[in-house]
């Protein structure tokens, strides 16, 4: 079967070979024509029947080496794909050009081959040294040959023309019986390998971590080429490289250090093709950038997203020839999926780095908004404070403050923003900041609300205004003068009786000559004022009911001897309970004093 030159005469006597096996009858002939036909329709497992082919060829010719060897038709090379009695090594790696050797002459002839005597044949390529004779059949359908059957003996004259007339009788029926069980092998892998895409594809589309994301690849994509050596190259505009991502040779992951120009290398042309490149043997290919010295073939996979080249995916192999039409097809179909999985995971990454920036940056607002607003209660004269603050998402559009009109009076408060979060936040911290502007004039309540109306005014943002609760403090005479923009009406408890405070006005920032009014309350020793935001009362339970005005003044009745403090957390402490794990709605304060 092989390529070596004729020899001489072997010195070993003849009359040690095999006896040329007996002719077979015409009965005999016909009987194992039926069964060689029964025999290889009845297996679609391309193994077992050349198993099969084999042992019924034994049957009629003793033969010491049978092969049968399928044709490549794209590189035109013949390859064992089954034999009995060559040395596994001497075949493995084994490719025949057509017209090579007599199992090659007789592809390329279409027609049988008997050597009588291949010591003196030029064109015989020995495999093994005791060899004397050889027959090889073309395996013909269609008048396409799709192999040989290659018999060899180790007499010479060994075969005969019967053998020949034999063979080329079931030749006809193995070639289709090997097609059939191709075809059949063809589709299997093909509906194994659709499964496999589907189940790959449904994994990458679940994996949004990049790194993750690339290691899956490589490790689901072996399941489908078994390659030697993968990497992901992913495209850099800026520097107009490729850089590998991730690589593995074989089960070993590999340092990423790669770096491929675009238009350079294989991977290059690949990219700049849009197309699938594969190299037969990168030795012959000017193209091929050695990152690798034991690779022998390469297949280069550009990865397009959106019209626009974003990778390359790219396998190597120390054999020649080894990736397929096939391997080019699995890999065209699923390239777009893959490009499509490390964008969203690219995404993902953008995504949660912006939502880690944004949450750096809301932690940074809500410590300034809560150093704009006193962290904790001041000590007034004659009153106990507690001031309780809680927002709806990480920054408010609540307010308080207290302030000093001079050496006897003293200021307390509460305000409301309009929305939440932070445009609500920025435009409490405008209000805030006017009203502190205003302390030294000492306003009086209601003038302190017109003033405050005017300039928001001036700076109007549509779609927001503000409430505002305003009181002054007098010690001296006990009084409180307070003067109310749309705040809930201030809570008064009394010797265990709620009171409400009626103060009211519309919201500041709205309206032009808005007019406000300001009442004087003289509070007594032991009185409890509470001045609240509208999110404590609007609370929900799961049923939608809201926590209300009633149970707010239960809960302040009930808890009224407490300190402050304590009001203050057994409030929110009802709330939490009545909401029951539900999302605050809106920001939550709470401004609670009593009369010493």
């Amino acid at each position: 079967m092989g390529r070596g030159k004729a020899r001489a005469p072997d010195t070993m006597t003849e009359t040690t070979a095999k006896a040329p096996p007996r002719p077979l009858g015409p009965t005999e002939l016909l009987g194992l024509l039926i069964e060689v036909s029964e025999q290889v329709t009845s297996t679609l497992d391309l193994d077992e029947l050349m198993k099969r082919i084999a042992e019924l060829v034994r049957r009629v010719i003793d033969y010491q080496i049978f092969a049968i060897l399928l044709l490549n038709e794209k590189t035109q090379e013949l390859r064992v794909r089954s034999s009995v009695g060559h040395p596994e090594d001497a075949v493995k790696n084994l490719r025949i050009k057509v017209g090579e050797g007599i199992v090659g002459r007789a592809v390329l002839e279409k027609r049988s081959i008997l050597v009588s005597d291949v010591r003196f044949d030029p064109a015989y390529i020995e495999s093994v040294s005791t060899i004397k004779s050889e027959l090889a059949v073309p395996l013909i359908l269609k008048n396409r040959v799709i192999g040989v059957m290659d018999l060899e003996a180790d007499s010479p004259d060994y075969f005969t023309d019967q053998h020949v007339n034999l063979l080329e009788m079931l030749a006809g029926r193995v070639a289709m019986a090997i097609e059939n069980a191709r075809l059949y092998n063809r589709t299997l892998r093909q509906a194994r390998a659709l499964q496999l895409l589907n189940e790959i594809s449904r994994e990458l589309s679940s994996v949004l971590v990049l790194n993750e994301l690339l290691r899956r690849i490589g490790e689901l994509t072996k399941r489908l080429v078994d390659y030697h050596r993968f990497s992901i190259m992913l495209a850099d505009p800026a520097s107009k490289t490729f850089n590998a991502v991730m690589s593995i040779r074989q089960d070993e992951r590999l340092p990423d250090r790669t770096t491929i120009k675009f238009g350079q290398g294989i991977v290059g042309a690949a990219a700049e093709r849009r197309q699938t490149l594969v190299v037969p043997d990168v030795t012959q290919d000017s193209r091929y950038i050695m990152t690798n010295p034991e690779t022998r073939s390469e297949m280069a996979v550009p990865l397009i997203y959106r019209d626009r080249v974003i990778g390359v995916i790219d396998l190597e192999s120390p054999q020649l020839n080894y990736f397929s039409e096939e391997h080019m097809r699995i890999y065209s179909t699923l390239a777009p999926q893959i490009a499509i999985a490390i964008e969203n995971a690219r995404l993902y990454e953008r995504v949660v780095h912006s939502e880690a920036r944004l949450e750096r940056d809301l932690d940074r607002a809500r410590n300034i908004q809560m150093l704009l607003m006193p962290g904790v209660a001041p000590e007034l004269p004659r009153l106990e404070v507690a001031v309780r603050f809680e927002p709806a998402r990480e920054l408010g559009g609540d307010l308080y403050d207290f302030l000093t009109y001079g050496r006897d009076r003293y200021v307390l408060a509460i305000g409301d923003v309009s929305g939440k979060g932070t445009p609500a936040a920025l435009y409490g911290a405008l209000a805030s900041g006017i009203l502190r502007s205003y302390a030294a004039q000492q306003l009086s309540p209601r003038d302190l609300l017109r003033a405050l109306n005017a300039k928001l005014l001036e700076r109007k943002i549509e779609g927001h205004f503000i409430t505002l609760a305003y009181a002054v403090w007098e010690p001296k005479t006990r009084r409180l003068r307070l003067a109310n923009s749309g705040m809930p009406l201030p809570i008064l408890v009394r010797r265990g009786r709620c009171y409400p405070i009626r103060a009211e006005g519309v919201p500041l920032g709205l309206l032009e000559q808005a007019d406000y009014q300001e009442t004087v309350t003289e509070l007594q020793p032991g009185d409890l004022l509470a001045l609240f935001s509208d999110g404590l009362v609007e609370a929900m339970d799961p049923a939608y009911e809201e926590f209300g005005v009633r149970r707010l003044e239960n809960v302040l009745r009930q808890n009224a001897r407490r300190p402050v403090e304590q009001i203050a957390s057994a409030t929110f402490a009802e709330i939490a309970k009545y909401e029951r794990g539900r999302p605050r709605r809106d920001d939550q304060t709470l401004l609670v004093v009593r009369v010493r």
